[in-house]
């Protein structure tokens, strides 16, 4: 279902019934608020809001257990929403283009290979994302960040094998001389030879 583009401020609850729904895109309107009802969605696999006004999510967001793919690029989240780490099934997570400011500890929950965090205002990670058991794509992209803020674990213990920090306060060649850059670069090259 595609509702792109069509001005919409209010989904009704009566979503929730659409229970064999797999996919629903609902770009470019003016959502404020999402129903409680969504959570009973679930089947749904693919779920894509970009471009919207939403501030966070409802409570029962992590009972989506199919989902795959969130796009929540373009909103207004000021901070992470916990409730995605309770999807087991979670592969890409885009939230770039919001307001949020720090990365918590109970990121490490999150089942995700890819989180894209570009164009926020991040200026804190916690070095317990580097936890995460399935994440390899981590982009943040303009944000805030020192080079003091990166956490030394994220290079030298975690699956992460493309790390993205372009655009930070920082000069990112200034990123080989942090301890652990020898342990990221064999991931990332080691990955890279996968797909060539």
């Amino acid at each position: 279902m595609d509702l792109s583009g069509n001005k919409i401020e209010n989904l009704p609850s009566v979503i929730g019934q659409f229970a064999a729904l797999k996919s629903l895109t609902l770009n470019n309107n003016k959502l404020a608020v999402l129903p409680e009802d969504l959570g009973k969605l679930r089947k749904l696999e693919s779920l894509h809001l970009c471009a919207n006004s939403l501030k966070h999510l409802p409570s029962s967001f992590g009972q989506l257990a199919a989902l795959k793919t969130l796009s929540l690029s373009g909103n207004r989240l000021r901070e992470f929403p916990l409730q995605l780490c309770q999807l087991r099934h979670l592969d890409v997570v885009d939230l770039s283009k919001n307001q949020i400011q720090r990365l918590p500890d109970d990121l490490e929950q999150l089942q995700a290979i890819e989180l894209n965090v570009n164009q926020n205002q991040i200026s804190q990670i916690s070095p317990r994302i580097s936890h995460c058991p399935r994440l390899k794509v981590l982009r943040m992209e303009e944000n805030c960040l020192e080079i003091s803020m990166i956490p030394i674990s994220i290079l030298a213990d975690s699956q992460i094998c493309l790390l993205a920090l372009e655009g930070n306060l920082f000069e990112i060649r200034k990123l080989r001389d942090l301890e652990g850059y020898d342990q990221y670069m064999e991931r990332f090259t080691a990955t890279k030879k996968k797909f060539t």
